[in-house]
């Protein structure tokens, strides 16, 4: 028994799919649900604190998260801009959607840094002054934390980018880079709401 070599390999899941899906995409979107679901108890169990007490409002100033906003959830644009250029082929317009992608990234941690700095050495809010203090580090820092993971994501995505490792028939690296990114800034629009916007209505 023999067996004929063509040439062309194939790369995990191409060939399994689910609903229409890889088996490399349903991964992924378990892999983000199980990292909502980390988040979904975080949001409550603040959202529940927030509604017991009636000052429960950080000393912070509220224009940088607003800023900052802006710049995660415009970030959004470039890396569909990114995903879709991949599709066609289009090496250039992928190389400027990460770029700007990373850069609107940076941006919003730098913000939340501003941010913190404010909180902790101009009103003394850390996450040892209060409960509240505590919550808001965790919340607000374990975001951080994802954003950065993302951004070192896109940048080893931006790397391979440049030496030409993605085509138009295979660039799952750039989709599975894409789908995380998405969840982040989706994320974003919780925290911001419960920790931020809630407080300025009540």
């Amino acid at each position: 028994m023999s067996i004929a070599y063509t040439g062309e390999v194939s790369t995990p899941g191409e060939h399994e799919e689910l609903a229409g899906r890889s088996m490399n995409w349903w991964g992924m979107a378990f892999f983000i649900a199980s990292e909502a679901l980390i988040f979904a108890n975080l949001i409550a169990s603040y959202l529940y604190l927030e509604i017991r007490n009636v000052n429960w409002r950080p000393p912070i100033d509220y224009i940088i998260p607003i800023i900052g906003t802006v710049f995660l959830l415009g970030s959004s644009i470039p890396i569909r801009f990114a995903g879709n250029a991949i599709t066609k082929g289009n090496q250039r317009n992928l190389k400027l959607g990460l770029v700007a992608t990373i850069t609107l990234g940076a941006l919003f941690l730098v913000g939340l840094g501003i941010e913190y700095y404010g909180a902790i050495f101009d009103h003394g809010f850390t996450p040892h002054s209060s409960l509240q203090g505590s919550c808001f580090f965790t919340l607000t820092g374990l975001h951080a934390s994802h954003v950065f993971v993302g951004l070192i994501f896109l940048f080893v995505l931006l790397m391979r980018s440049l030496r030409g490792d993605f085509t138009a028939k295979n660039h799952w690296a750039i989709v599975a880079g894409e789908m995380y990114w998405h969840f982040v800034d989706g994320v974003w629009v919780f925290v911001l709401t419960v920790v931020y916007l809630l407080p300025l209505i009540r």
